[in-house]
Order: C-alpha cells, then sequence, then structure tokens
C-alpha cells in the first residue's frame, strides 16, 4: 500500500502558501510511506523534531483495482470510497527545506502524518467532482472545501499517477487541501466531515 498525495490542488490555498507564484500546470506529486498511516481514532502525538505541525484537510480516495496508463474516462471505475483526511506538515522543517532547495519528504511523510477517517462507498455522493467537506477544531470550523474548486480533478489525477506509478487495491489518493491550514496544539479535538456526516474524530497529544 502506498499514499499518494497531491500539493497545491486549489487555487486560494496557493495564494496563502505561494503568493506570487504561478499556478501548477499538471499535478504535484509526492509520496508518503505506509508508516504515516493514522487511522481508528487514534490520536496524534506532536513530535520533537519541529516547532509547528499544521493540519491539511482533504478529500482521500481509495483505490480498488489494479491499473496502469489508465484512461482519465476510466478513472472513476478505479476507486470505491472516500473519506476525510488530514496530510500533517511540519512546516517549519517544510520551511527550511524549501529554502535550501532540498526535498521535504521529512516533513510530510514522518509517522502518524497520514490520518485517515471512516471510508463512505463512493455511490452515495452525487459526484466525486461536488464534495463538501469540513473540519471542526474544538468544536468550531476551521477549514472547508468543496471537491469542485480543485484544480486537477481527481480522474485527471488518477490518469496522470497512473503513466508513472501502477495503482493498487488499498493505494490511497489524498487529493488536497483547500485554503484555511493552521497550526494544531496538545489536547486540541478535531472532527472531519464530508458533506455533514462525521467521519474522523480524533485528539492531539
Amino acid at each position: 500500500m502506498k499514499i499518494i498525495a497531491i500539493g497545491m490542488n486549489y487555487g486560494l490555498h496557493c495564494q496563502e502558501l505561494h503568493a506570487g507564484e504561478a499556478l501548477p500546470q499538471e499535478p504535484v506529486i509526492f509520496m508518503k510511506p505506509d508508516s504515516a498511516l493514522l487511522k481508528d481514532g487514534k490520536p496524534f502525538f506532536i513530535p520533537d523534531f519541529c516547532e509547528r505541525v499544521d493540519y491539511e484537510t482533504e478529500l482521500v480516495v481509495r483505490i480498488c483495482r489494479l491499473g496502469k496508463n489508465i484512461s482519465e474516462r476510466f478513472a472513476h471505475r478505479y476507486y470505491d470510497a472516500v473519506t476525510v483526511g488530514i496530510d500533517f506538515t511540519a512546516r517549519d522543517l517544510q520551511q527550511r527545506f524549501r529554502a535550501a532547495g532540498r526535498p521535504w519528504e521529512l516533513c510530510k511523510g514522518f509517522d502518524n502524518a497520514a490520518v485517515i477517517g471512516d471510508w463512505v462507498p463512493v455511490e452515495r455522493m452525487k459526484s466525486i467532482q461536488d464534495i463538501r467537506f469540513h473540519l471542526d477544531i474544538d468544536g468550531k470550523t476551521v477549514q472547508q472545501g468543496w471537491t469542485g474548486d480543485m484544480l486537477f480533478s481527481v480522474d485527471r489525477i488518477i490518469a496522470y499517477v497512473s503513466r508513472f506509478c501502477t495503482l493498487k487495491i488499498g493505494d490511497l489518493l489524498y487529493t488536497g487541501t483547500p485554503a484555511g491550514i493552521g497550526p494544531v496544539a496538545i489536547d486540541n479535538h478535531l472532527e472531519g466531515y464530508l458533506e455533514q456526516e462525521k467521519v474522523l474524530d480524533f485528539y492531539i497529544r
């Protein structure tokens, strides 16, 4: 199982982190190791190697078929469920690595940096590109997204990634975060929603 993640897939998020830079012309891909996965409502422990960890709320798609060089028009056949996930980012490390022109996998791929909620069958959704999701922290909504705002649709991402990497059953696709990211603190209570259904519920320790 591999975790494939998309960066800079919402225009307003690009502006909040990379103001003045051009929007990407093709999907921006990075990977997280399977050791980054955190599920079943287990708490997230802030690591001691960074000073700031940011939440990035995302729609996560579960791959259900083996596929290589998938056509965009057939991509919908290769996923069967969605949920809300958190792409945790060690922001101070990322800024330091980017400034030095170095790879920044460590700030995204550390243990438990990929949180996932409960899966919802995709057929329960109106359309993969018409899903609203949001994150509450301590009962207050801090981030909201709509998949219709993606720069690159889920199907286009799958077609693009499958040119380079064979997709396998159980692979996870984090589809990018909208604007509104921010830091977490010890004892924060995070709850993630697909439409109005809560699918994610855990604490920061």
